[in-house]
């Protein structure tokens, strides 16, 4: 059973950035790919970005692209998501959650674990 506990969330402006991390315990870190999902108030949880067991491929969502950024550190058994240029449609709970398939997936349903969420908010 792995547990994902989620940090670094807040309000921001528009513009500025924030970095979220995801600690991961109870599991074989470089096991899970790992993801970063997000939900805003009335809306589904939708798929943010994607980093493989290796670190080595990353995936994002359309809207993300080149200003957010997904990495992990194994001796740390953490998953950053850095977020750059935020705007106010970026306002959401963000989940992490863990993957034991290698098969990249941006379904909420491939995912096997997960966080609790922290907020981010951004003001315009």
């Amino acid at each position: 059973q792995v547990q994902l506990v989620e940090s670094g969330g807040g309000l921001v402006q528009a513009g500025g950035s924030l970095r979220l991390s995801c600690a991961a315990s109870g599991g074989a870190f470089s096991s899970y790919a790992m993801g970063w999902f997000r939900q805003a108030p009335g809306k589904e949880r939708e798929f943010v970005a994607r980093i493989s067991m290796s670190g080595a491929i990353t995936r994002y969502a359309d809207s993300v692209k080149g200003r957010f950024t997904i990495s992990r550190d194994s001796a740390k058994n953490t998953v950053y998501l850095q977020m750059d240029s935020l705007k106010p449609e970026d306002t959401a709970v963000y989940y992490c959650a863990a993957d034991r398939s290698p098969i990249p997936s941006m379904v909420t349903t491939a995912y096997d674990y997960w966080g609790q969420g922290t907020q981010v908010t951004v003001s315009s």
